[in-house]
């Protein structure tokens, strides 16, 4: 099955960019390639320009905060496990310390090193960081795998208390959901989403032998997938089939 997740605000929009990033860094840094510490390199500086929002930081940390009071709210509650629910409060509370505890935004400190800001500066330009350009870095490329990747896990230092943050709250969210089994008369369906709920989050699993793609749409009030399949031409045609899949709406 494959997994499409749809973002209904940009703050949780946001976060899944950055998990993303934070997923293709720690599959990155492993390797040995200098090749592929390059563009472990270039995806620390793609963090730092999300994150680098001055109200990241902020909203981050009032989610956690949120959501700590809300489990709180579940104390006494006798078909809920104290110890579970205790876990999960600690945990809350440990990434609020450790993100709280950072000086200025996410991987300020970063931007403070000359060298690693040279690279930033020259990385968006199309080969832009040849041995004539960044002789440094050339150099620093071909340093041992374990040298580069020592490096490599010092300066991720500054970011992991957000990595762990929103790799917490987007768990939380995804597990406020129940999946449920939808079909898509003709290839189209809509759902009106219920008053009083705020959801946040939609994740579509479908069968990849179907060969559909689904485009999503949806705000506050409505949702809205129509399926498509690729053609000979490479574009996207509508399909016309009855099609079931399984929707989730997470708050």
């Amino acid at each position: 099955m494959i997994l499409y997740e749809y973002p209904f605000n940009e703050r949780i929009r946001t976060y899944l960019r950055l998990e993303q990033l934070f997923r293709r860094m720690v599959e990155l840094v492993p390797r040995q390639h200098p090749l592929d510490h390059h563009f472990a390199i270039q995806t620390i500086f793609e963090i730092i320009e999300v994150a680098s929002r001055a109200d990241m930081k902020s909203d981050v940390l009032k989610d956690l905060e949120r959501h700590k009071q809300q489990l709180i709210s579940y104390r006494g509650n006798p078909m809920i496990s104290e110890q579970a629910l205790n876990e999960a409060i600690d945990q809350l509370e440990d990434c609020f310390s450790q993100l709280s505890g950072l000086v200025g935004k996410t991987g300020q400190s970063l931007t403070e090193n000359d060298w690693l800001m040279s690279i930033r500066s020259r990385i968006g330009i199309p080969a832009g960081t040849c041995e004539f350009d960044l002789p440094a870095y050339y150099k620093w490329q071909h340093h041992s795998a374990a040298e580069r990747q020592a490096d490599l896990q010092r300066w991720s230092v500054p970011l992991a208390p957000l990595a762990e943050s929103i790799v917490l709250l987007l768990k939380m969210l995804r597990d406020s959901g129940s999946p449920q089994k939808v079909v898509a008369p003709g290839g189209q369906f809509q759902q009106t989403l219920p008053q009083g709920r705020t959801f946040q989050l939609l994740r579509l699993r479908m069968d990849p032998s179907s060969g559909l793609i689904p485009e999503i749409s949806g705000n506050r009030l409505m949702l809205s997938v129509r399926l498509m399949r690729q053609g000979d031409d490479d574009r996207l045609h509508s399909a016309q089939d009855d099609t079931a899949f399984e929707l989730t709406l997470c708050a």
